[in-house]
């Protein structure tokens, strides 16, 4: 069974109110799957994905011409991310929330960019968001080694939020993680701990990924859950 909004979804598709038993198939079940698409659909699928590929040269350095990352430049894969997460991201950086904690040089370096004058309007992001969102999510070749086994059950913590197969949750405001830059993933976690991301009261979704740190707490942890992630589809 599924709980969300105050009704159950029951095996057969159903949806009654909260407590009661499904009877089977109802007329609100289509609303219920037809309400979760949109939940699903890209965040700035509105916005100008012309004008954003007009931006995105400046991130090239960094991060790609086609948005696959690059480690030489600490710069994650952005393609294949879910829009609502880097539209945040990208707020969070202009905001002060992500990139201002003492030795986090990398994050002020993103935070410059992102201030840049050209990205000062909510619509310069969306239409940027829009534009990575058509890049190709091209696979990227593992580098983290560990233990797959224990990491797959380290990684039962973050399902609630990132979802059975790393998916990500837009309801959690949590970021896709298959198929990501792992070597980035080590160093968020790492970010985490050390207290550089999640130190913001503004930056909901980094201090509840801050507090989550509690069920990885060594280097080994990371590089073992990490590696499990990395045999994800999602």
């Amino acid at each position: 069974m599924f709980w969300k909004f105050g009704l159950v979804v029951g095996k057969n598709g159903g949806l009654t109110g909260r407590g009661s038993v499904a009877r089977g198939p109802q007329p609100l079940t289509a609303l219920f799957f037809m309400f979760s698409t949109l939940i699903a659909a890209p965040i700035c699928q509105a916005s100008d994905a012309a004008a954003g590929a007009r931006l995105y040269p400046v991130c090239t350095s960094c991060h790609g011409a086609s948005g696959q990352g690059n480690q030489g430049m600490s710069g994650p894969k952005l393609a294949g991310q879910h829009g609502f997460y880097l539209l945040k991201q990208m707020q969070n950086f202009q905001s002060g929330a992500r990139g201002a904690a003492p030795g986090d040089a990398k994050g002020r370096q993103m935070a410059a960019m992102a201030k840049g004058p050209r990205l000062s309007s909510l619509a310069a992001l969306e239409n940027l968001v829009a534009y990575i969102e058509t890049l190709p999510d091209k696979a990227v070749a593992p580098t983290v080694q560990g233990d797959v086994l224990r990491g797959q059950s380290l990684y039962s913590a973050c399902t609630s939020c990132h979802g059975e197969a790393a998916q990500g949750l837009k309801t959690m405001a949590a970021p896709r993680l298959a198929g990501q830059s792992d070597w980035y993933l080590v160093n968020q976690l790492q970010q985490f701990a050390a207290g550089k991301r999640g130190y913001a009261p503004a930056d909901h979704g980094g201090r509840q990924m801050k507090a989550m740190m509690y069920a990885l707490s060594t280097e080994t942890d990371y590089r073992d859950v990490v590696a499990y992630i990395n045999t994800l589809t999602p």
